[in-house]
């Protein structure tokens, strides 16, 4: 089967601004629907917590709902859905986002809103106790009272990676929450929060000129802070293999998170797509190596998964972001003989490579999930802060169809056979639900 030599891009118009306070802007203009997206990513996540503070990034998130300058409590909810519009907020390991889809005669009200919060949002005694009680029982219903909660996300780390930064609880400790105070969430506001230290992309129906102009008179106030100096979370392959458990009293049968910490997806992007289509290769689909090998023929799993990235987005982290392999089993027994056709299957493509089609098939079908994630605005306005964010080019979405194609049936190779024994953690989930 001949190999491809090209495949489609998606084409994107965008334009680029900075304010004087730093604030980095994209506008993405797209005139097919009457609806806008608008996103801001501060470069402020779970590896930006102090020690003590576990959970604090999630928590000031929800902080950031809770009223601003000009408004009380709840009103930026209310004059997001009476305007027809949805909203929300989420923490990652290297940002934090916050976003709205709108109707596009509501853009300068979204545009207000997220500005308004930039500029200082209501960080009281009391909204902070509000929201911790909420950040709390969220645990309790997300990760404490749920079988495989948490798993593998926020336990993985702590076996595959040394510092505090990349190991701990992004979802926080209770006595590292019920310990934060107001003037640690108004220090992480000033430190983090400031505009130098955002990305503001606007997406979908509307004027780049207009929307430049409405994005200068609600943004350009915001005070000028100096962005913090991000330092570097890299950290060396493991040498030797690392093992630990996690007892799960509701989860019914075993499960296994398998991690290797991945090349730089920033500085080494040609290797970390190598590593992306490997993913693919093992586990997306019927057709996959270890969907065949481990569930059809061996009937050793009933589900097992291969992805880049602790919330499975291959470009959402710089360095260091992890390979993860993860299945659940039935016979607590057969974790080693899964071990050992993981490495069988990972050593048959380090020697032998794919075979005829399979690259061009894998490749075709991450592409066609990349395209369709795109389809909606406030996707698409997301995809674009977040490559402007990690990568420093919003446009790289459009560049990504090229650069998978570009990767050879050599670096998944070896992109296979760096996934050895000794360079894995091995965190193993005991399952007390059936009992």
């Amino acid at each position: 089967m001949p190999q491809l030599t090209t495949i489609p891009s998606p084409s994107f118009e965008l334009v680029h601004h900075t304010l004087d306070n730093g604030l980095r802007v994209v506008l993405a203009p797209d005139r097919s629907a009457p609806v806008v997206g608008v996103a801001v990513l501060y470069d402020v996540g779970i590896r930006s917590e102090p020690e003590g503070r576990t959970g604090f990034a999630h928590l000031f998130e929800h902080l950031m709902f809770q009223g601003s300058a000009n408004l009380e409590k709840l009103e930026h909810f209310r004059y997001v859905q009476s305007s027809g519009g949805t909203f929300n907020g989420s923490t990652h390991f290297d940002y934090t986002n916050y976003f709205e889809a709108l109707p596009s005669n509501a853009l300068e009200r979204g545009l207000f809103l997220e500005a308004d919060r930039m500029h200082s949002p209501r960080i009281t005694a009391e909204n902070l106790a509000n929201q911790l009680d909420v950040v709390k029982n969220e645990i309790r219903v997300n990760v404490m009272n749920r079988p495989y909660g948490g798993f593998p996300w926020i336990y993985l780390p702590a076996v595959l990676f040394d510092t505090f930064a990349n190991s701990h609880n992004g979802y926080g400790g209770f006595e590292d929450l019920e310990s934060a105070t107001v003037e640690d969430a108004a220090d992480f506001f000033d430190t983090y929060y400031a505009p130098a230290n955002a990305v503001l992309a606007v997406g979908g129906d509307l004027d780049a000129d207009e929307t430049m102009a409405l994005i200068e008179k609600h943004f350009a106030s915001v005070t000028k802070r100096p962005a913090p100096l991000r330092p570097s979370f890299a950290e060396p392959p493991l040498t030797a293999e690392r093992r630990s458990t996690h007892d799960d009293a509701h989860a019914p049968i075993p499960a296994v998170a398998i991690g290797y910490r991945n090349p730089d997806p920033v500085g080494s992007l040609q290797e970390h797509l190598a590593h992306v289509l490997l993913a693919v290769v093992l586990s997306d689909g019927d057709a996959s190596r270890l969907q065949r090998r481990l569930v059809q023929r061996d009937h050793l799993v009933t589900d097992i998964g291969a992805y880049l990235g602790e919330f499975g987005d291959p470009f959402d982290e710089r360095d260091p972001t992890a390979f993860t392999i993860t299945a659940h089993y039935p016979q607590a027994e057969s974790l080693e003989a899964i071990l050992r056709a993981i490495d069988e299957e990972l050593q048959r493509i380090a020697d032998n490579g794919l075979e005829d089609g399979e690259l061009d098939r894998v490749r075709t079908r991450l592409l066609s999930v990349m395209f369709r994630e795109l389809d909606a605005v406030i996707s698409r306005t997301l995809e674009f802060a977040k490559f402007e964010l990690i990568y420093g080019r919003a446009e790289m979405i459009a560049e990504l169809p090229q650069r998978l194609l570009a990767v050879t049936d050599d670096e998944i190779r070896r992109a296979a056979a760096g996934l050895t024994p000794n360079r894995r953690a091995v965190l193993e989930l005991i399952a007390g639900g059936a009992r």
